[in-house]
């Protein structure tokens, strides 16, 4: 049986993570612990083989955060992420279990930065240098550069990047989609591509990375691209609502990612193309 502490109380990942291991019984006990109360530096991590941790403050319209908000994302997001990986593995330094250790790191696409285009195709290999364009995606890439040294023949860091998380109750993107799917009787039918990642699937792949005992960057997709339109389509359909795909306009809507300013942005963020390679990123 292995023993797994999620960090990061009711978190749509971590609680639809150990919503998903029920499945397997006994194999697994999964505790969790809300890292907002200080008391969690007094626990013993030792008894757990794996960390998994997904504590921390979501990305936001970043051009609302106010110069100390930014330093609460660096403060939770890098050094909270720091702190609880040299902790787990300090106390079981402390108190050997004769195992190996796993820590798991929900960071995000984000640190290669926002930038996507309607007009152009974005592709991240592993050749791709991290970016951020932003705090948030800075925060989540000094937490990588401050866990991965702490690798080594035990202890394992796993660190995950995914696209833009979806199902059923989550927020962010998909939540605006899908009130656009439920509002508008008309959508731009635009041939873009997303990397996304359904929130089974990556439930999944966690449960597998669990059980290899594997250290390393991980970057889950799901196996086909997502088109923005389709997914709003089925969005709607998934409510008891048709909503017609329309292309006629798409050149207007392509010359709409050229401008400056907050339409350009809107334009590139819904129907913007940026996908992870498929062949060398498994």
């Amino acid at each position: 049986m292995k023993k797994i502490l999620i960090t990061g109380k009711n978190s749509y990942i971590g609680t639809s993570f150990e919503k998903s291991m029920e499945q397997y019984g006994e194999s697994y006990e999964i505790d969790t612990l809300d890292l907002k109360n200080p008391t969690w530096r007094n626990q013993d991590f030792s008894v757990y083989d794996v960390v998994f941790h997904v504590a921390g403050i979501a990305h936001a319209d970043v051009g609302k955060v106010t110069e100390e908000g930014k330093k609460l994302y660096y403060k939770v997001n890098t050094d909270l992420t720091i702190e609880a990986a040299k902790k787990f593995k300090l106390d079981s330094q402390r108190s050997p279990s004769g195992t190996a250790k796993q820590f798991i790191f929900m960071s995000s696409i984000i640190v290669y930065g926002e930038e996507t285009s309607v007009n152009k195709k974005r592709v991240i290999t592993k050749k791709t240098v991290p970016n951020p364009s932003n705090f948030y995606g800075d925060s989540k890439l000094k937490a990588e550069l401050g866990i991965q040294p702490l690798e080594d023949e035990v202890f394992k860091v796993a660190i995950i990047r995914p696209p833009m998380i979806y199902g059923p109750g989550s927020k962010g993107n998909y939540q605006q989609l899908t009130k656009l799917a439920l509002k508008l009787p008309i959508f731009p039918n635009i041939k873009n591509e997303r990397s996304m990642l359904f929130i089974d699937n990556l439930t999944e792949f966690l449960h597998m990375l669990i059980d290899s005992e594997k250290g390393g960057m991980f970057f889950p997709q799901n196996d086909e691209y997502v088109r923005t339109s389709h997914m709003v389509r089925e969005i709607a359909e998934a409510h008891g609502k048709k909503i017609y795909l329309f292309s006629w306009m798409n050149w207007a809507v392509k010359l709409l990612g050229y401008l400056p300013g907050k339409i350009g942005k809107l334009t590139n963020k819904a129907f913007g193309n940026l996908v992870y390679e498929k062949k060398n990123l498994k």
